[in-house]
């Protein structure tokens, strides 16, 4: 492959004296429900770059933010001391809080977010663990009116939304108080953000999702499903969506799999296919990648226009793949701001 030859800036943008402070409050107001950023939050003092490509490979383009406008650039393998642990293991949640805890000290712009998912990440680990004694208990006690963590997960909405008050952003704490106190509505409410049909397109349903996410977790983990033949773009667990990929470490290069955010099954999937239309034409197939977040793809589709972002563990072994992709939400900015739509929101419903 030929080195990357420089194309076309995507604009001329004129200096600013306080870059990190608009791109800090564009994103802030992303988060906070407006679809719609400033052009120049990504845009400004991006090169494109092509890497030639042949007919077996991806089109692949790079986006280098410019090192006198970017507030972002931190070098997480250059700069990350591997994390030692001794004694027991860490679990899987313990894990996606570290870090969560983690990169919203290193990313300004991601920091309320990451804390907010922080928050809702240690209350689903106290509720798996009381879900997963409901189901012990349901193995030798047999019930009539529905699985016993029904129960358990009901009770629990009142707390987890005060969870949510405490330390989400402002549109949704006034979400959840309001929800609070209308606790008649929370079984239909969670029945209807269960089905996978259901797309969580308002707050309500996101916080629903929020609650039954270690609930999904447990039944996949208890399952008996083994995806090593399934090959197609929906979960094979709980018919979702791929909320994300991951590329895991395969001999000399790296396997592609997706990834469900909501039950958080991993199976395999074609590297050159889109997982919405089955597109398999690699030049209506562009991958993109940032140099601050270099570990993560934003993979495209010309012909449907969706988006997916992958992280690739054989750039960074360190990333927890479901917290990392949170914490890119400027390449859903930069994404969204070039007419591409993502395939399935994540938990944090962005």
């Amino acid at each position: 492959m030929r080195p990357p030859t420089k194309l076309a800036k995507l604009e001329t943008a004129s200096k600013v004296s306080d870059n990190k402070s608009k791109r800090e409050t564009e994103v802030a107001r992303y988060l906070a429900g407006n679809k719609t950023p400033k052009p120049s939050l990504i845009a400004e003092n991006i090169n494109l770059w092509e890497a030639g490509s042949q007919s077996n490979q991806r089109t692949t383009a790079r986006y280098d933010f410019a090192p006198e406008c970017s507030p972002l650039r931190v070098r997480l393998l250059a700069a990350s001391t591997p994390l030692i642990i001794t004694g027991m293991k860490s679990s899987p949640w313990q894990r996606r809080i570290q870090r969560a805890e983690k990169l919203a000290n290193e990313y300004s712009f991601a920091s309320e977010i990451l804390s907010f998912y922080a928050s809702i990440a240690r209350f689903q680990q106290e509720l798996y663990s009381r879900l997963e004694a409901e189901s012990e208990k349901a193995v030798a006690t047999p019930y009539s009116s529905g699985p016993p963590e029904l129960k358990t997960l009901i009770v629990s909405f009142g707390p987890f939304l005060v969870v949510v008050e405490k330390h989400a952003p402002a549109p949704l704490v006034a979400i959840a108080r309001e929800l609070r106190t209308s606790s008649e509505s929370w079984s239909e409410l969670l029945d209807q953000s269960w089905s996978p049909s259901e797309s969580a397109d308002c707050p309500e349903k996101f916080l629903a999702r929020a609650l039954l996410q270690p609930y999904a977790e447990l039944l996949r983990v208890r399952s008996v499903m083994k995806p090593n033949d399934y090959t197609h773009a929906t979960c094979p667990f709980c018919g979702r969506k791929a909320g994300l990929g991951v590329l895991r470490p395969q001999g000399d290069g790296a396997s592609r799999l997706l990834m469900c955010s909501f039950c958080l099954a991993e199976w395999e999937f074609r590297r050159i296919l889109c997982p919405n239309c089955d597109e398999q034409d690699n030049k209506k197939l562009p991958v993109y990648t940032a140099s601050d977040f270099d570990y993560i793809r934003v993979e495209c589709c010309d012909t449907c226009k969706t988006y997916i972002k992958s992280v690739d563990l054989s750039k960074n072994g360190l990333a927890e793949p479901m917290v990392d992709e949170i914490a890119a939400a400027p390449l859903d900015l930069w994404a969204q701001q070039h007419g591409y739509s993502k395939l399935q929101l994540n938990l944090m419903g962005m």
